[in-house]
């Protein structure tokens, strides 16, 4: 096993959260402007959560075969992350979206600041996918 393909694994995911990072603020940049800043976090294209996953379940793929029993339990995970993306997180968000808007009624009761974006649309998830499939094919072309 060559230097490269030792450390190849442990250093996807990571390679793939920054690629997804900076393409996520190019895209809040393009859509806010100014205001890009404010939409740093949770939600929004591409998924992040998804390309760090999708990113080392491709390289699995691509190196150790796509009929390995590694890349099937990476793909099990993968798809937990897109699952709880669309579904749980989404549910978060638009539940903090209603209690923000009913703490906003009540003048002189406590205001609350709820995150509201937090999941992710198929679109979005979709990027992320793309994102990260396409991290780990580059990444193991260096094998």
């Amino acid at each position: 096993m060559n230097d490269v393909h030792s450390y190849l694994f442990a250093a996807v995911p990571p390679i793939a959260w920054v690629v997804s990072g900076c393409l996520k603020f190019a895209v809040n940049s393009v859509r806010h402007g100014k205001e890009a800043r404010k939409h740093i976090g949770n939600g929004g294209f591409p998924s992040t959560h998804t390309s760090v996953v999708s990113s080392i379940a491709a390289t699995i793929g691509f190196t150790a075969g796509w009929d390995s029993p590694l890349f099937g339990l990476a793909v099990a995970a993968l798809m937990i992350v897109m699952i709880d993306a669309t579904g749980v997180r989404r549910a978060v968000g638009e539940n903090s979206r209603w209690i923000n808007d009913i703490s906003r009624r009540h003048p002189g009761g406590a205001h609350s600041n709820l995150r509201e974006k937090q999941g992710h649309s198929k679109i979005e998830i979709a990027g992320g996918l793309g994102v990260g499939t396409l991290v780990g094919w580059l990444a193991s072309l260096l094998v």
